[in-house]
């Protein structure tokens, strides 16, 4: 099992973009692992709709003890998994916070391509 959560991002979304940039330099410990939506296979993306949503849009987190998470759950697990956030997760918690945020996600989710524009996605070179 691994040591880390991966956390699948849209690569094409400025939003997102930013996001991961801003959390990657809190990871300190190296907690997450950082993977494209644009680099998941086509099958594992269908696997994806079938049990949970589409991967393009919404994020989605597989922890490090193997379960999923999609949306607002998955902000909050990444957030736990920062100690300088940690606070943040847990002022997240809460029944009615959950509800109003994942209702938040939702709306700022479904818009971020309108609000910020999408990029290319380009694969990075390998070496």
């Amino acid at each position: 099992m691994s040591q880390q959560h991966t956390v699948f991002y849209d690569a094409q979304c400025p939003l997102c973009q930013n996001i991961k940039k801003s959390l990657r330099f809190l990871d300190r410990d190296n907690c997450l692992r950082w993977i494209p939506v644009q680099e998941v296979r086509p099958s594992t993306r269908q696997k994806a709709r079938t049990f949970f949503a589409d991967m393009e849009k919404e994020i989605y987190v597989l922890t490090k003890h193997g379960h999923v998470l999609v949306g607002f759950p998955a902000i909050r697990e990444i957030l736990s998994s920062l100690p300088s956030l940690i606070w943040v997760a847990v002022l997240m918690r809460p029944a009615a916070v959950e509800a109003i945020g994942q209702i938040v996600y939702q709306f700022v989710s479904h818009r971020r391509h309108a609000w910020f524009g999408q990029t290319e996605y380009r694969r990075p070179d390998t070496i």
